[in-house]
């Protein structure tokens, strides 16, 4: 009887540990008590894996349908892959808000459904997201990444041929299938601007969503939310820069076209660009975006610029005050 009741400690304790961890993404979990004994050793396993399978699950599904719509509309517009186009910039725009929606459905209840490396910073740095998990979500996201732009790569593989003009030829013109590549025109600060700005307003925005005190969805209807924002976006802020947002939406397809062929043009391109652009510019305005809402907006006990003033018997001098 000790050792049963020892075991359901240790599993209450887990369960609740898991709920902290994933307060302050928006994400209800349900605590349900169960003894540690009824499951299989495999059960104790996964329960260690599921957060980072879940960021993996997520951003694989992510890719899937982005990547997806991106050959199908590209590759459709020639007459040898297909007798008629297959949709346009809208049908983008849909393709990467549905997988978005996606791929946080399956994966909010379990890791929070960052599914964005720059949204995983964005809530360890502002909202108590342990740092130690941090790592194992961020590779997990990447991996999730390339082998969804695998997957798609593999079935477009032929048609890829056909509009490339040849059997095994590959260069940029496809390779911005599955990475971002910014037009011409666009300056590398303009380039920078871009993303930064549109990652910033996916996040201030996320952080509405899952704000009790604000007006966040119904239920359940959270990723409903985003297929909304990312559809906006794309519309509004996807043509200069291909609106990456997520450094693992960019790296692990980068990643994967590294390695069947496109060569290391798709990391010298401008300079650098897959650094500074579909990385840097998301991480950054992701951090910028929740510290303006963090501080101006958010009025939550456990936020950073709400924790109440710590007492102390030093007499404080400031601005001419005692």
């Amino acid at each position: 009887m000790r050792q049963t009741t020892s075991s359901f400690d240790r599993q209450m304790n887990l369960q609740v540990e898991d709920e902290k961890e994933l307060s302050g993404t928006g994400v209800q979990v349900e605590i349900m008590p169960e003894v540690l004994n009824e499951h299989n050793s495999w059960w104790k396993y996964k329960q260690m894996l599921r957060g980072p399978l879940a960021e993996f699950a997520g951003v694989m599904v992510l890719i899937i349908f982005g990547n997806g719509v991106n050959c199908q509309v590209v590759l459709s517009s020639n007459s040898s892959v297909a007798a008629s186009p297959k949709g346009d910039y809208l049908s983008i725009s849909f393709g990467w808000a549905v997988g978005t929606a996606m791929g946080v459905w399956i994966s909010a209840g379990i890791s929070g459904g960052h599914i964005n490396p720059a949204i995983t910073l964005a809530f360890a740095s502002w909202r108590g997201f342990p740092w130690k998990k941090v790592p194992a979500y961020i590779f997990a996201q990447v991996m999730g990444g390339l082998v969804g732009a695998a997957l798609v790569y593999a079935n477009y593989f032929h048609a890829i041929d056909i509009f490339e003009g040849g059997r095994g030829v590959r260069t940029l013109q496809t390779a911005s299938l599955f990475s971002t590549y910014a037009l011409d025109y666009m300056t590398n600060i303009s380039c920078f601007f871009s993303e930064f700005l549109a990652t910033a307003v996916l996040v201030i925005l996320v952080l509405a969503t899952i704000d009790a005190g604000n007006s966040p969805p119904p239920s359940g209807l959270f990723p409903l939310s985003l297929f909304l924002l990312i559809l906006g976006i794309g519309a509004a802020l996807g043509m200069e820069t291909g609106y990456a947002l997520n450094p693992a939406r960019d790296l692990g397809p980068r990643l994967l076209t590294s390695m069947v062929g496109y060569g290391k043009a798709v990391y010298t391109f401008r300079n650098h660009y897959w650094i500074w652009c579909p990385i840097l510019g998301p991480i950054l305005g992701a951090q910028v975006g929740a510290m303006f809402y963090e501080a101006f907006l958010y009025n939550g006990r456990d936020g950073r610029f709400n924790q109440p003033r710590r007492a102390s018997n030093k007499r404080i001098f400031a601005f001419g005050m005692v």
